[in-house]
């Protein structure tokens, strides 16, 4: 027997050698939207906001700063006829004085001491001239990094040009300008930044430190893009992965589905560039060694905004669009897809296994529209898994007619979401040990303790939403048979450009931080084990007797039990682990605890 604390202690009983269920490897994962500013002005490192003026004001996040304006000198050229997915482009037309076009960044601009930033920029021009001086500056307009860049080019042909400078200081809200000298005319487009830290130091990369924090985590899966953006507020604004792969100029700007969609916090200047695409997705999954889990539309818009359905005879390019993924992913080079994904770099398939159709869509309409996918991708690929909605909640008529057809019609899996208060969570630590044991799996696909109903900034991720995400998750844990994959959400959320709350890490221009609730998520999936085996209390699941709940699970590699209890009580508690059976484990153990006296502590 362990004893835990010494005074009048309950005994806890673990049996060691009656395995209960099989724990996935891929069990704890994450979800990743690009909502709070997650992508563009988060993990995607790009520096500059609107870089290629494709905003609905293509002029929103810049600025001219000159002694006197004069007419014709800064003009915005759309091109549409020629160049569909990229339009617009800045000419330039440097005639006297010098003049400066300043961009503003992502809720400014962060910019670290000693550190190299990559400059880009997409230029013709018929006649050398021009001269550009590239600074960052502070608040007070202190100049805290210079370059000099000087087209190398001419002709009518666009051409791509790049040079890299050191910054002299710190600032987490710095500018960017470009000084224009000489004399002459030329054209810009993709005007681009980037740190020169990214994540293995990939050119025009990601974040290095939010990735890293993604690593730490061990994640068994990564489910992208969304969430909301995979159906948009219409068909026409929904995600579409085609369009998110290739040369960066190419791919096609999107304002993003939240750009204004809580009147308390609207976001016009949030969009969607796709630096940050399926490609990427699929390389960041297999970077930190996680499955990729693609969402995507199923034939619906948003059923809170339009609810636009596409109709049934016109369905096939949305299936098409599943189908082709599948290949991207995993055909080999003679396919056509297959082939492009080499072109990209990759000419190692990815091994996709499994992706979902649809987002939180429901109803008799979802039904219709996911029979045909269904059909259509297990007639060309028997054993690849399907992820399918149960709606936005997880009880009520729309779930009930949802999860009665889906276990009809032999789901693999059924994706529930829940956004509940912390009292919701405990109730619900045994939702799932009364659920069918049959071929249909659960996957808890987005979870998050809520304060109230309502998506403000009062909905913390605090010490009391973390203990009673840990006490549900031990729930999901003992239940490895039913629930096989779950994911917290959101994931990242910028300081100064939230729009949900709460979400599992913060960020600024600079730092990243893990909320509770990130370290929670982290504890269970870095502990994930190999078999759950029986934990009880006086011969009951251990499911908010005397504020407790626990799971127990069994590592066959390491030679491990891992035990995860949750107190939800002001006091410390007695236990005693009596564990029963013959199952050789080390003789030494340690303790991760996870504790707050405070339960609004951050």
């Amino acid at each position: 027997m362990i004893p835990l604390n010494a005074q009048q202690p309950k005994i806890v009983k673990v049996k060691l050698d009656q395995p209960i269920a099989k724990v996935q490897p891929n069990m704890w994962g994450v979800f990743f939207e690009d909502i709070n500013f997650g992508a563009d002005g988060g993990i995607y490192a790009e520096l500059i906001k609107n870089r290629s003026f494709e905003f609905a004001k293509p002029l929103m996040g810049w600025s001219i700063y000159r002694n006197k304006p004069r007419e014709g000198e800064v003009l915005v050229v759309n091109r549409k006829e020629a160049n569909e997915t990229n339009p617009r482009y800045l000419q330039i037309k440097k005639l006297t004085d010098d003049f400066e076009l300043i961009n503003e960044g992502f809720k400014g601009i962060g910019v670290k001491k000693g550190m190299r930033y990559d400059f880009s920029t997409m230029y013709r021009q018929l006649q050398p001239g021009v001269k550009m001086v590239l600074i960052l500056k502070d608040e007070n307009r202190k100049i805290i990094g210079q370059g000099n860049f000087i087209p190398e080019s001419t002709g009518s042909e666009w051409k791509k040009q790049s040079v890299s400078f050191v910054a002299t200081e710190t600032n987490p809200k710095a500018k960017f300008g470009i000084i224009f000298q000489g004399k002459g005319s030329i054209d810009l487009d993709m005007i681009s930044l980037f740190p020169g830290d990214t994540w293995k130091n990939r050119k025009q990369g990601l974040r290095a430190d939010m990735v890293q924090l993604l690593a730490d985590m061990k994640p068994g899966f990564i489910r992208f893009p969304g969430g909301c953006i995979v159906e948009g507020t219409d068909l026409a604004n929904r995600y579409q992965w085609k369009n998110t792969i290739g040369p960066i100029e190419e791919r096609k700007l999107l304002i993003n589905r939240w750009n204004t969609e809580f009147a308390h916090r609207p976001a016009p200047d949030y969009y969607q560039t796709f630096g940050l695409g399926f490609f990427e997705y699929f390389q960041l999954a297999e970077d930190i060694g996680s499955d990729a889990l693609p969402i995507l539309n199923c034939g619906m818009a948003c059923q809170f905004n339009t609810g636009e359905v596409v109709a049934l005879d016109e369905l096939q390019p949305y299936v098409q669009d599943a189908l082709d993924l599948i290949e991207f992913a995993n055909g080999d080079l003679s396919t056509t897809w297959g082939k492009k994904r080499a072109e990209l770099g990759h000419p190692k398939p990815f091994n996709l296994k499994m992706m979902g159709v649809g987002n939180e869509n429901w109803g008799p309409q979802y039904l219709e529209r996911l029979a045909i996918f269904t059909k259509a991708i297990k007639a060309k690929y028997p054993d690849f898994k399907l992820i399918n909605s149960s709606g936005t909640d997880p009880e009520g008529d729309r779930f009930n007619l949802l999860n009665t057809s889906l276990r009809e019609n032999k789901a693999d899996f059924i994706d529930e979401h829940y956004y509940r208060p912390a009292d919701w969570f405990l109730k619900n630590a045994g939702r799932y040990d009364s659920y069918p044991r049959n071929d249909t799996k659960i996957f808890v696909g987005e979870y998050a303790v809520h304060a109230d109903k309502n998506v403000i900034g009062s909905n913390r991720n605090n010490w009391e939403s973390a203990l009673a995400s840990a006490s549900l998750m031990t729930g999901l844990e003992r239940n490895a048979d039913v629930v096989q994959m779950a994911s917290y959400a959101p994931l990242f959320a910028h300081i100064d450009g939230w729009q949900w709350a709460p979400d599992m890490i913060w960020v600024d221009n600079l730092n990243s931080y893990g909320t509770p609730d990130y370290y929670v998520q982290k504890l269970f999936s870095t502990n994930k084990g190999t078999d759950v085996v029986s934990i009880t209390l006086d011969d009951k699941n251990i499911i908010g007797q005397d504020g407790l709940f626990a799971s127990s699970v069994i590592d066959k590699t390491k030679k491990e039990l891992i035990i995860k209890i949750a107190n939800n009580t002001k006091e410390s508690q007695s236990i005693i682990f009596d564990l029963e059976g013959k199952t050789k484990l080390k003789t030494k153990g340690t303790i991760e605890e996870l504790a707050s006296e405070h339960l609004s502590q951050l």
